[in-house]
């Protein structure tokens, strides 16, 4: 008593090779009535005194410094050469001093040395300087 299911002309099954969206747009239809229904409940709520804000003005960013090295080592304060390493260590304690304390730049040249990097790294630890980034 053998039994034959499935099809009997042993001919290829197609796939349906198309999405079907209809719970797609079930989960739609339900998402858009619930948003509907609470958007009232929201605007209806128990009516309270709201405190006075006092704004605090901000302090205004100052001007970022940047400091280049070219290649060959020699020191730019945005864009003037430093004739040495004292004056750009003047430079940046007299920028440490201001309030809010200035952001220092610094670009270099992709031949540049790391030595000479390291060096003005050093005066702008020196120099009290806290925030520095990298172009």
């Amino acid at each position: 008593m053998a039994m034959s299911v499935g099809s009997g002309g042993g001919g290829e099954v197609k796939v349906m090779a198309t999405i079907n969206t209809t719970p797609l747009v079930d989960v739609m239809l339900v998402l858009l009535i619930i948003f509907l229904i609470t958007i009232p409940v929201i605007t209806k709520t128990v009516n309270v005194t709201l405190p006075k804000a006092v704004n605090i003005p901000t302090q205004t960013k100052p001007e970022n410094i940047t400091i280049a090295v070219d290649k060959d080592g020699r020191i730019y304060w945005n864009d003037k050469a430093v004739p040495d390493r004292d004056a750009l260590l003047a430079y940046l304690k007299e920028a440490a001093v201001r309030k809010p304390q200035p952001e220092v730049q610094i670009r270099a040249d992709k031949e540049t040395r790391y030595e000479a990097i390291g060096r003005v790294m050093y005066a702008i630890q020196r120099g009290g300087i806290v925030k520095v980034g990298f172009l």
